[in-house]
């Protein structure tokens, strides 16, 4: 093995590299993957927690409605407020123990992740759903809308758009924290490492590698997001839509103009 450090690099992923692509690949698998869900459940019970509840409303549907919000909360608050290195080895080696679930690794590496994502996405979801102007929901119902119409239409595109950062960090969250799932025997990045480190004795060498992948895999999933969040943002200039022809106003109106003329 040459003496210098840049030599070392080059060795390891001449010999290792596969090892290193694999591992990066099941990190990406997983995150990808596990965010989606998350994001999926994150949304369900951000929704659930908005649901408005009247004192006209029924007994029945008050009721219905605190134990599932009780349970939701239960569910948030456990898995935001403990490590998912815990939670791996409670779900995946605990369920064997106690409850005689045989569950894959790669099954566990999924539901564990996704379900941590999950909690975290819920109050993403009602912080973004409650930041919208009641006034929508307000107009909405005015024109007939049921609730769910106003937050399939109205409340959630907006809302999407104000949560689409925090779903960004997310996913690079799970890029790193990925790493926890060596625990259980996942072979992602982090534990490909591991094995290449200890196979060469070169601890440094072999991480700095990592570090760089990491860096890359995160950096690249940032510059995508920001650029989805742009699309989400429209053009600057557009045209004022009216049914109206006698309203109708001629020409675009240029957001970056007005905004000009306010300051």
């Amino acid at each position: 093995m040459p003496q210098d450090f840049i030599g070392r690099i080059g060795y390891i992923l001449q010999e290792r590299g596969p090892a290193y692509l694999d591992g990066a690949k099941n990190t990406m698998i997983i995150a990808l993957v596990s965010t989606f869900i998350g994001c999926i459940i994150g949304f369900a019970v951000g929704i659930i927690q908005t649901i408005p509840v009247n004192k006209n409303d029924n007994i029945i549907k008050r009721g219905v409605l605190w134990v599932v919000r009780l349970i939701l909360n239960i569910y948030v608050e456990v898995f935001r407020g403990t490590p998912m290195m815990a939670q791996a080895m409670f779900i995946y080696f605990g369920s064997s123990a106690v409850f005689g679930i045989n569950m894959s690794m790669w099954f566990a590496a999924f539901f564990i992740v996704s379900i941590n994502t999950g909690a975290y996405m819920a109050e993403t979801v009602r912080g973004g759903i409650l930041s919208i102007d009641p006034g929508q929901t307000e107009g909405a119902k005015a024109i007939g809308m049921t609730h769910v119409q106003t937050m399939l239409y109205v409340i959630l595109p907006q809302a999407l758009r104000n949560i689409m950062p925090q779903i960004g960090n997310n996913l690079i969250i799970n890029i790193k924290d990925t790493c926890v799932l060596s625990v259980i025997g996942i072979v992602e990045l982090f534990y490909a490492t591991k094995s290449v480190a200890g196979a060469f004795y070169t601890y440094f060498e072999s991480f700095t590698i990592a570090m760089v992948m990491y860096f890359v895999l995160t950096f690249a999933c940032s510059r995508i997001l920001r650029l989805w969040e742009k699309k989400l943002d429209g053009s600057d200039s557009y045209d004022l839509a009216t049914t109206d022809t006698l309203a109708h106003t001629s020409g675009l109106y240029k957001y970056t103009e007005k905004k000009e003329e306010d300051e």
